[in-house]
């Protein structure tokens, strides 16, 4: 796994072993920031069940002026640390080595961030939840783009409910990424 473009451009990025993570894939990472190239310059990013950080690390290495990690996992937090020293990104990223929706609340009033992301394990409805957080959250604004990562058979019926649009499905082999924003009220 790799930096696709941008400053850290090339740089082998370094992924937890074992079966708890799923790196995205440098093909379907390169079609995520494809989309995104136009919404990250100067963005604030915020990269939720981050793994080896590798989609933050691609955001800090595209333009965006800060990414913010949040990954429990013990071996993927010094495998994303380790990655973000060796992409000179460190300055502008922020790990978070803590429970999902705990990190959230502690984020709480520091500001809306203009792209979140998530990975979370899949068929557990995680995603669902933290669409539900973010619904009453300062984190997010209707200008937040919203990006989750899922398997193909995630049923989204819900964004419609919790009061999101979706902007874009893209779907690949096994799984998709999901855009959505709130819908302003």
């Amino acid at each position: 796994m790799r930096v696709i473009a941008g400053t850290a451009r090339s740089l082998q990025l370094e992924t937890p072993q074992g079966l708890d993570t799923r790196p995205t894939t440098d093909r379907i990472k390169e079609t995520l920031f494809n989309i995104l190239q136009f919404d990250l310059p100067q963005a604030r990013f915020l990269d939720l069940f981050a793994g080896s950080g590798a989609i933050g690390i691609e955001a800090l290495s595209r333009g965006a002026a800060e990414a913010v990690f949040v990954e429990n996992e013990k071996t993927a937090v010094g495998c994303m640390e380790r990655n973000l020293a060796h992409t000179h990104l460190e300055k502008k990223g922020k790990v978070l080595k803590q429970d999902v929706f705990v990190a959230l609340q502690m984020l709480e009033y520091k500001g809306a961030f203009d792209i979140i992301f998530m990975d979370p394990p899949y068929h557990h409805e995680l995603e669902q939840r933290v669409l539900e957080y973010l619904t009453m959250s300062s984190l997010a604004t209707p200008d937040t783009l919203i990006i989750f990562e899922a398997a193909l058979d995630t049923q989204i019926g819900f964004l419609d409910k919790l009061g999101y649009e979706l902007v874009k499905e893209k779907c690949y082999k096994t799984n998709k990424h999901v855009f959505c924003r709130k819908i302003a009220k």
